[in-house]
């Protein structure tokens, strides 16, 4: 094979950095289990730190950092709340941006019931309220065409594409 084939093989992607890459950054804040976990909760109705703690069996002083993190993100907001008699507390709800991960949660689920559920199939249905149907991802183009092979979408440089030195 000569220099100028192995250049030419090479993939289109190799012509810009990642260094800026808004997948990578996405997952700095998503990317670890007990952060998903967190979240799932919160989608779920979980919203209280111990009822959070006990149903995900999430160690507490974890708990506490991944709730930090998604709070300094604006993933999730502290909404204050006090039993009777006692101190005031918070619950945690997710704000416009938190909200904006519920495709991206339920693609990954939907993958897990597909590739990783029990025999009996998957411990959960995610339905629409308004029909009570089930729900499920899909990716669509701009022009509004059904995506169903990953094989037919590539990649190009965007407008915050930087050469690659």
């Amino acid at each position: 094979m000569s220099t100028h084939q192995a250049v030419t093989d090479a993939p289109p992607a190799l012509a810009w950095s990642v260094e800026n890459c808004t997948l990578g950054r996405a997952m700095a804040i998503l990317g670890e289990r007990w952060t998903v976990v967190v979240l799932r909760e919160v989608f779920l109705g979980v919203r209280r730190f111990d009822d959070i703690r006990r149903h995900a069996g999430i160690p507490r002083q974890v708990l506490t950092n991944r709730l930090a993190t998604l709070v300094d993100e604006g993933l999730l907001r502290k909404e204050p709340y006090r039993p009777d008699g006692a101190r005031t507390r918070h619950e945690y709800r997710l704000t416009d941006k938190g909200l904006e991960l519920q495709p991206i949660l339920l693609a990954i689920t939907q993958w897990g019931d597909r590739h990783l559920a029990d025999p009996k199939g998957a411990p959960i249905e995610f339905i629409h309220r308004d029909c009570d149907e089930p729900i499920h991802v899909e990716v669509h183009c701009a022009a509004g065409h059904h995506v169903a092979d990953p094989r037919t979408v590539s990649s190009r440089p965007g407008p915050g594409a930087r050469p690659f030195a």
